[in-house]
């Protein structure tokens, strides 16, 4: 350990690390896809193709919490390979410490998504997350968010299949 690190420092690095790694990844598939020209599974979708795709419950990957809405917009959370879904949370909504077994990116589309990891849902440990926001939630790893006085819409990206275990199953919501 050199001297200019701490131990709280050092503790987190292999964390933003792998952070770092999941979005190379995932860039990397992207960069691949767009360069191998197939014409096979491109898709180019507008807000209203978007809008008028089939809206499920809080689906596959997602925290199971009632009111989420989830729209699979490519590929299958619950099968092997990339995918990626638009969860729309409604405003007030808490969701509980959870982990999911794929390490997945996202980008927050509309209103403030309120993001924080830990074992716990600690309002000290949440940040404001406003449209255009990208974070992570690497494999494994627990997180928790929530929605204030506004909706949140969010992309969630990841190699499936997807799961998600929540921390304290007594904090487990399904609809």
């Amino acid at each position: 350990m050199s001297a200019s690190m701490s131990a709280p420092e050092t503790a987190t690095a292999p964390v933003k690390l792998r952070a770092v790694g999941v979005g190379l990844l995932l860039a990397l598939v992207v960069i691949a896809t767009a360069a191998s020209g197939a014409r096979e599974g491109q898709t180019r979708l507008t807000p209203a193709d978007i809008g008028a795709m089939a809206k499920g419950g809080a689906g596959a990957g997602t925290s199971g919490v009632a009111g989420i809405r989830t729209t699979v917009l490519s590929g299958d959370p619950t099968a092997a390979g990339l995918y990626t879904i638009e969860i729309r949370v409604p405003a007030h909504t808490r969701i509980a410490a959870h982990r999911h077994r794929d390490d997945r990116s996202a980008v927050v589309v509309s209103g403030t998504w309120w993001f924080g990891y830990g074992l716990h849902a600690d309002d000290a440990l949440l940040e404001a997350l406003a449209p255009g926001s990208f974070y992570t939630e690497p494999a494994d790893v627990p997180h928790f968010a929530q929605t204030r006085d506004e909706p949140a819409v969010v992309y969630v990206t990841g190699v499936g299949p997807t799961d998600t275990r929540y921390v304290d199953a007594a904090t487990e919501r399904r609809p």
